[in-house]
This record gives structure tokens, sequence and C-alpha cells, in this order.
């Protein structure tokens, strides 16, 4: 041998190239599935939770609405009750119910 180091080839050239076999090509696309289908379910369980938390928000929401309505129910009766309504009749109007010598009944 004359000072010449001699180089083996190497197995494969760079970059290495993979035969992609039968079996290895369905395992790589059912692992892409697998992950994708891992990322469907985690995206649906936020979205599951956002929407739980503004139903939660919604309900609370709706039951402030109805104290406020009860309240105004209340109110509305208050304001409208018939001895309410005659009594400021008579003070500011002076209304008055009428004796019976004052009703005349008018026919058509």
């Amino acid at each position: 041998m004359s000072g010449e180091v001699q180089r083996r080839k190497p197995v494969y050239d760079w970059p290495i190239v993979i035969k992609l076999s039968g079996k290895l090509l369905l395992n790589l696309i059912l692992l892409v599935l697998c992950l994708l289908t891992a990322l469907a379910v985690i995206k649906a369980s936020h979205e599951t939770r956002e929407q739980y938390g503004e139903l939660q928000r919604l309900e609370s929401e709706f039951q402030q609405l109805q104290t406020v309505y009860g309240q105004l129910l209340l109110e509305q009766s208050a304001w409208s009750a018939p001895t309410r309504v005659e009594g400021l009749a008579g003070e500011r109007l002076e209304m008055r119910l009428p004796e019976i010598e004052e009703i005349e009944v008018v026919r058509p």
C-alpha cells in the first residue's frame, strides 16, 4: 500500500433514503391520523368548556333578570291598585263617585 488511504463507500448516500414498505407507510398514516384525532378531541373539549362557561353566565343573567322582572311586576301592581287610582283621582282631579240622583242612562 502506498500512502493512500482507502475509504469505504457508505452503505447509504446522504440524505438517507428509506424505502417505504407497505406496513411502514400504513403505520405512518395511522400515526398521523391518531395525532389529528387527538387534536380534534382536545379542541372539542376546549370548546365544550368555553360553551359551558357561557351557559353558566347566561343562566346567572337569566336569574337576575327574573328577579328584576318579579320586582317590576310587584311595583306595577302597587302603582295600579284600584284604591290608589281612586285616591289619586279624588285628590288630583277632584273626581268622585256620582250620587244615584246624578246618574243618567242614555239609550241609543
